[in-house]
């Protein structure tokens, strides 16, 4: 299991609402969220086998932008 941050441009939940059905369809994200209230609204994604550049062009294809922040592995590591 690995987490994947991203800094997004989704700024609201209308936004969101968008953005969800596109994450949802990605079949090795387990689980996703996004905090609106944070400066660089900041998408955490976990799974296993992610691939960050699945996760930006979901969310491009929503007609936002995403740039990756960190990846972390299941023990909180740095990957």
């Amino acid at each position: 299991m690995e987490i994947i941050k991203f800094k997004t441009n989704v700024e609201n939940q209308e936004a969101l609402s968008k953005v969800a059905p596109y994450l949802d369809k990605v079949e090795r994200i387990s689980k996703w969220s996004l905090d609106t209230e944070s400066t660089d609204k900041v998408l955490s994604v976990s799974g296993t086998d992610l691939s960050p550049q699945t996760i930006e062009s979901a969310i491009e294809q929503a007609g936002f932008k995403a740039e990756i922040l960190r990846v972390m592995g299941i023990g909180g590591d740095d990957l």
